[in-house]
Order: structure tokens, then sequence, then C-alpha cells
């Protein structure tokens, strides 16, 4: 027989709250208490209070039938936090309360439908442009655990459409630079007194490896003798905010990429002028671990530095420059690549990208920008 009994919330409003015994856990042997509150009547109690009685009666709470999605997605990441790293475990989270949980957290996951994934997606592509499929990836994953554990019966996900974006390279101009911008963002950069830096973006802007890659770099990572730079490890936020040091993004992250005479040559600069001011301040930058870009303790450079160095310069200067963020240096070295007649295969190996959706768009916007100037070319020729 249930009990209801009466609470105030924090608001002083009245609630009330049944509770009853749900037989035996056929697991433990323990009794089974079951208890439910925040109904606004008793009336609403009271029904809820036997509906429940019945079921118990039919052969018990069938727990799964009931079972949250928020429930299943932490059950899910106790699993998953051991896949990953700790950087990527320690995002997740923050994406899921953002985004993923307003929408599905409270629902059953028995219940929800492929309608009500296709509109959250739908919302998610009109509120941001890239991130909407990670959110749906991830959610993807949430239910493939669901449909494993039995959960479910068949997976709403599966028959999702995503939408796309038209003509997204073109639209976003926050995407890469020409060669004349960057050419102009170096000639604010004064390569004697603010050589760490200008060296810092030049190895960014000529190499395209990511932040995380740049700012992992150790002496030992560069080969002068033969040009080259070999990536093997990458800077990333681990737990409570603190920097620390772990393999490349993907699989293909690992790699060596060969350097311009230029670039060796500020790097050679760049690493007798860090000897020489890291000695005044008692450090000795001699050993091969020694890091390339290093803060005033010889330590990780912030990952937000790069960041505060470029918006320094071209914030202030917003006629001069198509607003980009420094991960879309990569997108300009891509850019550049391609326009000098790398092909795809060269620039992905360059860029250590597993996913060659980036590239294809960069690939298709300066395609499309040579098959004008063909045009031009021919116009001009035959009206000569």
């Amino acid at each position: 027989m249930a009990s209801i009994n009466t609470y105030l919330t924090k608001a002083g409003e009245k609630r009330y709250s049944i509770h009853l015994y749900g037989g035996t856990n056929p697991q433990t042997g323990k009794p089974v208490k079951i208890h439910r509150r925040g109904f606004k009547t008793k009336k609403e109690a009271t029904l809820m209070a036997s509906r429940l009685e019945l079921e118990i009666q039919n052969g018990g709470i069938n727990k799964e039938k009931h079972v949250l999605f928020r429930d299943v997605y932490s059950e899910w990441y106790e699993t998953y936090i051991h896949t990953v790293k700790e950087s990527t475990a320690l995002r997740v989270p923050k994406m899921f309360d953002n985004h993923i949980l307003p929408a599905f957290g409270n629902k059953r996951i028995k219940t929800i439908t492929a309608r009500n994934v296709q509109q959250a997606v739908n919302q998610w592509f009109d509120e941001v442009k890239v991130n909407y499929r990670k959110w749906y990836h991830y959610t993807n994953m949430v239910f493939k655990f669901a449909l494993q554990r039995g959960y479910i019966q068949k997976n709403p996900v599966n028959v999702v459409t995503l939408p796309q974006h038209k003509g997204e390279w073109e639209d976003d101009r926050n995407n890469y630079w020409t060669k004349e911008e960057l050419s102009r963002f170096f000639s604010y950069i004064d390569p004697e007194t603010e050589l760490e830096k200008f060296t810092l973006f030049r190895v960014l802007a000529f190499t395209g490896i990511r932040r995380g890659e740049c700012l992992a770099l150790t002496w030992g990572d560069v080969d002068f003798d033969k040009h080259a730079l070999d990536i093997n490890k990458t800077v990333a936020q681990g737990q409570n905010g603190k920097q620390i040091i772990q393999t490349p993004k993907t699989a293909r992250g690992k790699r060596v990429i060969t350097l311009d005479r230029v670039t060796i040559d500020l790097l050679k600069r760049w690493q007798a002028k860090q000897k020489e001011q890291y000695t005044i301040l008692g450090f000795n930058t001699s050993k091969p671990k020694q890091l390339v870009f290093a803060n005033t303790k010889n330590g990780l450079k912030s990952l937000n530095t790069p960041g505060k160095w470029l918006h320094s310069i071209i914030d202030d200067r917003p006629k001069e420059f198509t607003p980009i963020t420094i991960h879309k240096f990569r997108h300009t070295h891509a850019t550049m690549m391609l326009e000098s007649g790398a092909t795809i295969k060269e620039v992905q190996s360059r860029l250590g990208d597993a996913d060659m959706d980036v590239i294809l768009n960069v690939y298709s916007h300066v395609t499309e920008n040579k098959e004008r100037e063909t045009a031009e070319k021919l116009a001009n020729y035959i009206t000569e």
C-alpha cells in the first residue's frame, strides 16, 4: 500500500510525494523502495501510486522502460572515459550539459523518436555552423550504447538527415587569408625585437601544424640538417585546466614535415636568442627536450597565447584583414599548398588530417578560382 506525504519546496510551495514497496531485487534479494515526488495535487499522487501498484502486481516495474536519456549517458560515459585521452574526456560533459542533455536528458530513452532527434539536429544546425555534427555524433554514441544494453530496440538516429550548408566555404569569410594578407600580417611583427612571435607564426603558417602541436615542439623535434620537423605530441587541456602533453589528435597526426630554408634559419636564430635570454633567467636550454616556445618559467606556454598575439595585431586593423582564428592558419596553409600545385594527398599528409572534409572544401574553392582565372585569360587572349 502506498503512502502519500506532503512537503514544501524551497520556494515554500506544497507538493506531494509517494512511497511504496516494489518487491524484491532479484540480484541482491533486498527490498525495492519506490519514491516519487513533485506532484502538485494529492489526486495526481494518488493516480501515480495506483498505476505503480498495478505494474507491481503485473510482474513488477520495468525499470528499463522508464530509464532516462541522461541516465544512459552517465552509464555510457563511465565506459567512454577509459577509451579516450584526458582532454577529450573533460570536454565531452560540457558538450552534453550545454547542448545534448537540454534536448533529450529528461526524456525516457525508449520514447525518443527519429522526429525528436531530427528536430534537435535542425535546431543545432540553426544555432551553429559546424559543431552540430559533433553533437549529433555523440548523441548517436549514446543511442548505440542503449541499443547494446537493451534499453531500446532500434536506434532513431540512424534515419536522421543531417542538414547541409550551401556554399559554406565562400559564405564563411572566417576561413583563410590570401597570401597578400599573410604577408601584410608579418609586416606588423618585428623579426628582431619580436623574434619568438615572428618564428611561431612562421611555423604555423608555413607548416600547417595545430596550435597545440606547435607549443609542444622541442628542439629535439627539429632536424636542422634535413630541414624537417617531427610532429609527435601536442599540448591539451587536462584536469582542472592544467595543460598536459599527449599524443597528436589523430592517428595521422604523427608525421614528419619538411621545412623551407627561411623557416629553418628563423628557428636557428630563435634557438640562439632563446639560449641567451633564458640563461639570464637561470635555465639551461641546451637539452633536446627543451621547448621551442616556452613561457618565462621555461614551461608550457598557454594555449591562449598565440591567439592573444594574433588578435593584438589584427583586431585594430579590421579593414586590412579577414578576421581569422589561430586554427584557420591551417586552412590558409592548405589553400596556399593547393594554389601552388600540391595534390590533395600531399596536403593531407602535411596537415595530418584523417578527415578529408576540410581539405576537399579548400580544394573545391581553389579549383573554382583557377577556373575563373582560366576563363579570364582565355577571354583576354581572344579579345587582344
